[in-house]
């Protein structure tokens, strides 16, 4: 029997090669290194063999939908710390906060403080932690809503939106408004009872990295949008505001600049456009439709 990878197989497979070629020619400047590529090696080991042990029971199909897509992403993000600043050491904060004071006029993060408030930062607080889900819980409405298809395409997208981020980063690392302006914040971006905890609990688990630009949270939760759009009208209903509100929230806690917003916004247009052009391609490719059937992505003898 012939296995054939998904789309989405084949993207985490390809990433976690380019990295682990990357870590191997920067090898002698990037702390480390040796751990950085048995991690990405790991990754491509266990995505392969994902690929046939998926057929045996529910629980390694959901592992190989699912779960392991959250542990690739969460692994290679946290692996991205010392592969940023080795590959490229120069922190470009310093053109981004010009870039938004050419088009705004002034620095957003600062014109925020004009409608500061304890009660409004809990809830962009909140909004900004809902992108940890929002990926997870259209996954789930696809994959347990009988739309394997959609399902497939989706994954294959939001990793894309992913991928290209984490790119993005290396070729325009930069801290984030928080630190690069801390100098100039007037006032302390303090909640009642949530946002504290919140931002402490999200800077243990991503410590500092240089990721502002282009500011992923938006490009992912804005993908999430358009495909629960596409595939999950009711959840596209419950998440419209929460993913507007994170959109905000990205300025006003002071994670990103206004610049990185158009970035992430980029960022989504270039995932859906370019994964297009590729489905497109493979359909091409192959001669029929992609899901037709059982699914290109299943054995065939």
């Amino acid at each position: 029997m012939k296995i054939l990878f998904r789309p989405a197989d084949t993207l985490t497979i390809a990433f976690s090669l380019f990295l682990f070629a990357l870590t191997l020619f920067f090898s002698g400047k990037i702390p480390h290194a040796g751990m950085l590529l048995l991690i990405y090696a790991s990754v491509v080991l266990f995505q392969s063999m994902l690929v046939p042990l998926s057929r045996m029971n529910s629980f390694l199909s959901l592992t190989r939908d699912i779960i392991f897509p959250v542990i690739s992403v969460l692994v290679i993000f946290d692996s991205l710390g010392p592969v940023v600043h080795s590959v490229n050491p120069q922190d470009m904060d310093y053109l981004l906060i010009r870039l938004d004071y050419l088009i705004f006029g002034g620095y957003p993060t600062i014109f925020m403080e004009k409608v500061m408030h304890p009660l409004l930062t809990d809830i962009l607080q909140l909004a900004y932690s809902t992108y940890y889900f929002l990926p997870v819980a259209l996954g789930i409405v696809l994959k347990f809503g009988d739309k394997k298809a959609d399902f497939e395409k989706a994954l294959f997208l939001i990793l894309l939106c992913f991928y290209l981020s984490y790119v993005g980063y290396i070729l325009v690392p930069a801290l984030g408004p928080r630190y690069a302006m801390e100098h100039l914040q007037e006032k302390e971006l303090g909640g009642f009872l949530v946002s504290k905890p919140v931002q402490d609990l999200l800077n243990l688990l991503e410590g500092v990295k240089r990721d502002a630009f282009p500011s992923g949270h938006t490009g992912i939760a804005l993908t999430v949008l358009f495909l629960s759009y596409r595939y999950a009208r009711n959840l596209f209903r419950w998440i419209a505001i929460p993913v507007l509100l994170l959109i905000v929230a990205t300025v006003y806690c002071r994670y990103h600049y206004a610049v990185d917003v158009i970035g992430g916004v980029l960022l989504t247009v270039v995932t859906i456009a370019s994964g297009e052009l590729y489905y497109k391609f493979r359909e091409r490719k192959n001669g029929h439709p992609l899901f037709q059937g059982k699914g290109w992505y299943n054995y065939r003898s």
